[in-house]
């Protein structure tokens, strides 16, 4: 569903909850578990 939370990313000790930008499913996970990441980097793949 559209704004639910999909993903939980931490950053400087503060976890923040990435939302579904549409409904849909997510098929596949882009980044490891506990991988750095920059902002604007795609995390997971909707359709």
């Amino acid at each position: 569903k559209k704004g639910q939370t999909i993903m939980i990313v931490e950053a400087m000790k503060t976890m923040n909850h990435i939302p579904a930008p549409r409904a849909g499913k997510v098929t596949r996970i882009l980044v490891d578990d506990g991988s750095a990441v920059e902002f604007g980097s795609p995390l997971v793949i909707l359709e």
